[in-house]
């Protein structure tokens, strides 16, 4: 079983160097339930993402990671604690306000993929686009370039019933990267796929992001996953215990 090791609380930051963060996150806190049975989800977390960026977090079931990704994206407002995505305060905007943000600024990919049985592949990929207000030519022209480069020629009139596993899961990175989004979030991307396939979709949605300029966040049980990222945050009970950077060196968050 893994151990996640909290860091000195007194233990030196290291100095800030590089572009300034694209996605931040100040003293964020979660929770959840009431006064009879209240959960602490996050506990103060301060968390920064750089442009282009790949950042893996990871944890034990109830650390918290989850948790973390959603109010990162917009999708819960924390308690207390601000997010700050390119000079907006995403927990300052109203919904609506934070929905059209996500449409436009933030793709997703999920575990299941959630891609929509009926339609085909291109289908799925133009849909967000569509809703977004982009023209159906511009978004047709723009998803088949990324399934194209995906791997998935031919296979744009495929529904998802008619796709493996590892296929339907490039649908949903070809769908998350349509409309170049500033930061790419994935929730257990590889967690319905074999190891073989899973890591194969890691490496294509980390090189993918890196190519498009988009910053990416993952939530990951699976250390061959998180890997594949430049940085590794290890949560415990909606904490930041420890710092890992792919080449192996410890930091703090």
């Amino acid at each position: 079983m893994t151990t996640y090791a909290a860091p000195h609380p007194d233990a030196a930051l290291p100095p800030t160097t590089g572009p300034a963060p694209i996605l931040r996150g100040r003293a964020l806190t979660a929770v959840y339930g009431d006064r009879t049975q209240r959960t602490v989800a996050l506990d103060g977390v301060d968390v920064a993402v750089c442009p282009a960026e790949s950042l893996a977090i990871m944890g034990p079931s109830g650390s918290g990671k989850t948790t973390l990704l959603h109010v990162l994206a917009g999708i819960l407002r924390p308690a207390a604690g601000s997010v700050d995505y390119n000079g907006t305060d995403l927990a300052s905007l109203p919904d609506r306000a934070r929905t059209r943000l996500r449409r436009s600024d933030f793709g997703f990919v999920f575990q299941d993929g959630q891609l929509l049985s009926e339609l085909t592949a291109l289908e799925n990929v133009i849909l967000p686009r569509l809703l977004g207000g982009a023209s159906r030519r511009s978004a047709t022209a723009e998803a088949r370039g990324w399934l194209d480069r995906l791997g998935l020629a031919g296979m744009h009139d495929r529904r998802p019933g008619q796709l493996s596993g590892g296929q339907a899961q490039r649908v949903a990175v070809a769908r998350a990267l349509a409309g170049r989004p500033g930061v790419v979030f994935a929730d257990e991307p590889t967690g319905a796929l074999d190891q073989t396939t899973g890591h194969a979709v890691m490496d294509l949605l980390v090189g993918t992001c890196h190519e498009a300029g988009a910053s990416l966040v993952v939530v990951t049980h699976d250390m061959g996953v998180a890997s594949a990222c430049e940085r590794t945050l290890a949560m415990q009970d909606g904490r930041i215990a420890s710092e890992f950077r792919r080449d192996g060196r410890e930091a703090r968050a």
